[in-house]
């Protein structure tokens, strides 16, 4: 493993539960944000991890499940299309971060957490990180948990509103999508905060 990877630097500092978190979805029109928190151990091996964004679907399923044997814990948050629009995108990314950091198993130590922010009060040292899943494999694996996570839920609601083209577009905004939108209206999972027209 690279030296220069921050959860190294945590690991020769002696913490041993380090998490990294990522969430996922922030640009979304449809759908929740999605966060992940993953606890690795320092001998993981994960070859081929990095950012969700940069593999393709089948790659990332592969990774996830690779990530989740090699884990020591995983947390999962979330925040509703009608929190989103409540607390406003940015706030809804934070609080899904702390809830996937409250919903780990084991309480970590340390935070490497994807960004330039830290949610607030979090419960141990916390270190954003900009373009963190870039940088360090914890925030990565966190990322491609996230995003394997929230895929698979906008395929279920894609079952209840095939219309929007879920399967293929997970809730981004694309050509097709807008169209749909202009043909049915939103959904009851739309973000109606968001400028849902072209």
């Amino acid at each position: 493993m690279e030296e220069s990877r921050p959860e190294v630097r945590c690991w020769q500092q002696g913490y041993r539960q380090v998490a990294g978190v990522d969430e996922v979805g922030r640009g979304c029109l449809a759908g929740p944000v999605v966060a992940a928190a993953v606890i690795l151990p320092p001998h993981a091996q994960l070859d081929g991890v990095r950012d969700s964004k940069q593999l393709p679907p089948e790659k990332r399923a592969v990774l996830a499940e690779k990530i989740r044997r090699q884990a020591l814990a995983i947390g999962i948050g979330m925040c509703t299309p009608e929190e989103i629009d409540r607390l406003n995108i940015l706030r809804a990314a934070l609080e899904a971060m702390r809830r996937a950091v409250a919903n780990l198993s084991q309480r970590p130590d340390y935070l490497l957490i994807d960004g330039n922010r830290c949610f607030p009060d979090p419960p141990c040292p916390a270190e954003p990180i900009v373009k963190g899943d870039r940088r360090s494999l914890l925030i990565a694996a966190a990322s491609i948990i996230a995003k394997t996570t929230r895929d698979a839920l906008m395929q279920r609601l894609h079952q209840e509103f095939p219309i929007y083209g879920w399967n293929q577009n997970v809730g981004y905004p694309t050509r097709a999508h807008y169209e749909a939108l202009a043909r049915y209206g939103p959904s009851p999972y739309h973000r109606r905060s968001f400028r849902l027209t072209r």
